[in-house]
């Protein structure tokens, strides 16, 4: 393939002249499967193929994953260093591969919106960019689905990164990365939600006027698994007494939020989203967005054989949980309900900015349009779906206020790429220095979000669950 063959194909993905700019400034090459041009080799390689998943002995799901498993390789790199990645397509639809919580250049964040090439059917993409910052970050597919529960996030195209600079976190005895994950989505107009305490907050923006209108489908699951494995088909995590544990957990689903814990222990968060917080503490229980992460330390000071697994009983008796098991004990895997407390990310934070109020104000209100488009709801920003022409403009350099005002009966991950904020407040609940990538914006809630524009060119910003973003609950920042 030669080089007006590259750009004509990047032209369809990006829309025509843009694409020679798009290839040069990412160092991406594009070529068909068969291309012999030779190369330098690559840091890594991530080949996308269908994929079987033995969640269990007698449970065998397919789908599409990287390198042969779903999830896919953790990959440990060093920040400030460069990676070379060559991303395979074994599949007959385009795709694209989204580092989440990376400050790379927009053309290699693997975003449609953002002007990333897609990696064609049975082609190849080579991307280069520098990782960081430092700390957990995660890969995922950030093709669109709609109603193709095969495709996107719904698929297993996922697995975790995690960005090293060097510096000794403290002595573990040993280290897990456990993804949070459901599968076999399907459609239903029932959804029932017991693991999202966000509707027990103060409902500070409850809209004016309700519309009653009947809910559109949305997507559910009857099958969870922590990466791999269904509650009690894996091997158990094999811990002694005294022992010191990180566990880093990502919540890898595109439905839903969820709380996890481990019976009879407490964990002590040390970082949300990869980012260290400011001040770690012990909780019952952890709650997470589809899309957040945290890493926590346990101590192993209860001998028994314990579940690390969904405060949801349904959820976790069908799947999302994994075995605890100390030295020398052999006994029926035990759970035990944590205290019920609200989620509360204040608790982490410094109570007060780190810098003072920015001058510059985004405000923005999301609801949800039942039945707006077919038998789906629209979701909206500002009365709209996207697109956004030209409404969301960032001068560089400078500091910005978010608000976000949820007017809707779901609680939303937001996640705005390529950029990091600091929670600044909830639901009226002044907080901050809690530097994050992704925020649960409560039902019917408000959260608020201090950020520098310090990553020119396109950032996609929109709700963590794939079927919101889908129809509409998205909205893309540009620079002057």
């Amino acid at each position: 393939m030669n080089r007006r063959d590259v750009l004509k194909l990047g032209g369809m993905a990006l829309g025509g002249a843009g694409a020679s700019r798009v290839l040069a400034q990412a160092g991406m090459h594009m070529a068909s499967a068969s291309d012999a041009v030779p190369q330098a080799k690559a840091d890594f390689e991530l080949r996308i193929a269908p994929v079987q998943v033995e969640l269990a002995p007698s449970r065998i799901l397919s789908t599409i994953g990287y390198n042969g498993t779903a999830p896919g390789p953790l990959l440990r790199r060093r920040a400030g260093k460069p990676v070379t990645v060559d991303i395979v397509n074994e599949t007959d639809t385009p795709e694209l591969v989204h580092w989440h919580g990376m400050l790379i250049p927009a053309e290699a964040d693997g975003t449609e919106e953002e002007g990333s090439p897609y990696v064609p059917p049975h082609g190849r993409a080579r991307v280069t960019f520098t990782p960081g910052p430092a700390g957990l970050r995660w890969y995922h597919s950030h093709a669109m689905a709609m109603d193709d529960l095969r495709k996107g996030a719904y698929s297993g195209q996922f697995g975790m990164v995690y960005v090293e600079d060097g510096k000794d976190r403290g002595a573990y005895d040993q280290e897990h990365f456990l993804a949070l994950r459901d599968w076999e989505p399907f459609f239903s107009s029932q959804m029932d939600d017991d693991d999202d305490d966000t509707h027990d907050g103060p409902m500070l923006e409850k809209p004016p006027e309700m519309n009653n209108d009947p809910d559109g489908l949305e997507v559910s699951s009857t099958t969870y698994s922590i990466n791999d494995k269904a509650l009690g088909a894996g091997e158990p995590i094999h811990v002694k007494e005294g022992q010191r544990l990180l566990l880093h957990l990502c919540n890898a689903s595109a439905i839903e939020n969820r709380r996890i814990a481990l019976a009879g222990h407490s964990l002590r968060v040390v970082s949300l989203d990869g980012n260290a917080v400011p001040r770690p503490q012990s909780v019952d229980s952890l709650f997470l967005g589809a899309g957040e992460r945290a890493s926590v330390e346990v101590t192993m000071n209860h001998p028994g054989v314990w579940i690390l697994g969904s405060t949801e009983k349904t959820v976790r008796e069908q799947g999302l949980g994994v075995v605890v098991e100390y030295a020398g004990q052999h006994k029926t895997p035990q759970w035990v309900n944590p205290k019920k407390a609200p989620w509360d990310y204040s608790v982490f934070g410094t109570g007060t900015p780190t810098q003072p109020a920015p001058k510059n104000v985004i405000d923005m209100t999301f609801q949800k349009l039942p039945r707006a488009q077919g038998k789906f709801n629209v979701w909206t920003v500002n009365g709209k779906p996207y697109p956004h022409e030209n409404e969301f403009v960032l001068q560089r350099g400078e500091r910005y206020r978010l608000i976000m005002r949820n007017w809707s009966d779901d609680a939303h991950p937001m996640h705005l790429h390529r950029h990091l904020w600091e929670l600044v407040e909830m639901s009226g609940k002044p907080m901050g220095g809690l530097i994050k990538d992704t925020v649960v914006v409560p039902y019917y809630g408000r959260a608020v979000v201090d950020f520098t524009a310090d990553q020119p060119g396109l950032s996609l910003f929109h709700c963590h669950i794939q079927q919101h973003m889908d129809y509409g609950f998205k909205a893309l920042f540009r620079y002057a």
